[in-house]
């Protein structure tokens, strides 16, 4: 979606705030500057607005536990997710408060605060299973059932050795017993670019539009996966520093909820997950009569991490 400019207008009208410049910051948010602060409004129909008042719900329960997430602004019409009209279509449109912290520099994501990282997941789970006692989840999705996990749909059929590690890591993961313990509501999508550091280590998680019903280890697994792929900064082993942050994230993480050695010795299997994840993602999004030079490295790079087994873990 391109900013037009009838979107601050729009957002006024609707919430009470007074906006005195809007941004983009991908096509679906916006970055909004008030006379009251920062906001930032999320227009999209990714999901449903069915699914959409659930993941507002379960956000705002969040924070009203003391957790670090962005609160939602409720509309003049005190709705928390509003129907906006651009260019003839309706869009669903949250308007969040900004939160705080920073974007990490990379070099800086050390094992401290990838464990503050794992306590916060911790605590995170544990307000998400007194949701879920509290609150019925009728429309967030089980992970399998969720559209970009329909691997075999995407991934070409002539990659015949990528298409059996996805239908193995699938069925594998499909056959792990499910309990109280170990699988519930989760962020889903905890790459280290949604997670903003304060001056004092207090961490921010924000968008949760992927959140959904998976085994807790998946939100361990996505900033491990992240944290080696795109924010290592080099100065030594990235086995090591794989292994570093890895620990740290379990040890923070057992401080604030449960994880059994057995689901602990899976990570590495949900990390290949979160792998062939993103690789599906290139064939589900990528227009393959027109990628980049860069789209093709991209692309090779995980072919052939995935047909010969490289993995750090």
């Amino acid at each position: 979606m391109t900013l037009t400019p009838n979107i601050p207008e729009l957002l006024n009208e609707l919430y009470p705030v007074n906006l005195t410049k809007v941004e983009s910051v991908t096509n679906e948010m916006f970055r909004c500057i008030a006379e009251e602060g920062e906001y930032f409004a999320r227009m999209t129909n990714y999901k449903s607005l069915a699914e959409q008042l659930e993941e507002v719900n379960y956000t705002n329960f969040l924070f009203e536990k003391g957790m670090g997430v962005s609160p939602t602004v409720t509309s003049l019409n005190g709705k928390s997710v509003e129907k906006m009209i651009l260019n003839n279509n309706e869009v669903l449109t949250v308007l969040y408060k900004s939160a705080p912290g920073i974007h990490l520099p990379r070099n800086q994501w050390k094992a401290d605060v990838i464990k503050e990282l794992g306590r916060q997941t911790g605590r995170l789970h544990r307000f998400s299973k007194e949701f879920e006692r509290v609150h019925s989840v009728r429309y967030i999705n089980d992970w399998y059932d969720n559209g970009e996990y329909n691997f075999l749909k995407y991934i070409p059929e002539e990659e015949s050795v990528i298409r059996e590690i996805a239908k193995e890591v699938l069925t594998t993961i499909q056959a792990i017993p499910k309990n109280h313990s170990n699988y519930g509501l989760l962020h889903g999508d905890l790459w280290l670019e949604n997670v903003l550091v304060d001056k004092d280590s207090n961490i921010t998680m924000v968008d949760f539009q992927d959140c959904e019903k998976h085994f807790y280890i998946f939100d361990l697994a996505v900033p491990i996966f992240s944290a080696v792929e795109y924010s290592f900064a080099g100065g030594g082993s990235i086995v090591d520093y794989g292994s570093e942050i890895t620990n740290a994230i379990i040890e923070g993480y057992r401080e604030e909820h449960e994880l059994s050695a057995e689901m602990a010795d899976m990570l590495p299997l949900f990390i290949k997950l979160k792998e062939v994840f993103e690789y599906s993602l290139m064939h589900m999004y990528w227009n393959k009569e027109k990628l980049t030079e860069e789209q093709i490295r991209i692309m090779n790079h995980y072919r052939v991490r995935l047909e010969l087994k490289h993995s750090i873990f």
